[in-house]
């Protein structure tokens, strides 16, 4: 079992419930993450949600997503998904986006409605995904990305949509994007 942080429309911690059991038509607001990760070479990479996955089976979405546990740091969520997901190691991990949130409905109605902060990840290694979360990887130049994306010539997932409108509003250049500070984060967050 795995539980996932409730929160109030303020972002305060107001319990927690089995994540297997939260996914559902009156899905709680609950706190999660996306992670973002780049190589040396600039290059972003881009998933395929597993046929498994309850919520977008199948949608091609950012990096990693994922729930803290209860009592675990965001930035500890992401290196521990990073690497359960993907198997990547990270180097570095830059919160960019600390209020994001959003709610999205998929067409059998189930809904995710999440306070979700964005993270920059740096990763170098080879990507070596859970078949059970991951079904594929591309790295893919950030600008190709984002233009896919804002074209509407690459379908992804919906919050990721919308995490890239967002960041494309920071900087066009993720090297660019100012990190943002912890206390930014919604209360629940900061533990």
């Amino acid at each position: 079992m795995e539980d996932v942080v409730l929160v109030d429309d303020e972002g305060n911690r107001i319990g927690t419930a089995d994540k297997a059991t939260v996914h559902h038509r009156e899905t709680p607001l609950h706190l999660a993450f996306s992670a973002y990760v780049f190589n040396a070479r600039g290059e972003f990479l881009i998933t395929r949600r597993a046929a498994t996955k309850k919520t977008w089976p199948h949608a091609w979405t950012n990096s990693c997503c994922g729930h803290p546990l209860p009592n675990e740091g965001l930035p500890d969520a992401v290196v521990r998904r990073l690497q359960d997901e993907l198997g990547l190691a990270s180097t570095a991990v830059d919160l960019v986006l600390p209020t994001f949130r959003y709610r999205a409905e998929m067409p059998n109605g189930v809904v995710e409605n999440e306070i979700c902060p964005v993270f920059r990840v740096r990763a170098d290694d080879m990507p070596r995904p859970e078949p059970t979360e991951v079904s594929d990887t591309l790295w893919l130049p950030w600008d190709t990305f984002v233009s896919g994306v804002l074209s509407g010539e690459l379908t992804i997932s919906p919050w990721c949509y919308e995490q890239v409108v967002a960041l494309s509003e920071l900087s066009d250049d993720p090297r660019d994007w100012d990190v943002a500070s912890t206390s930014e984060l919604p209360p629940a967050a900061r533990a």
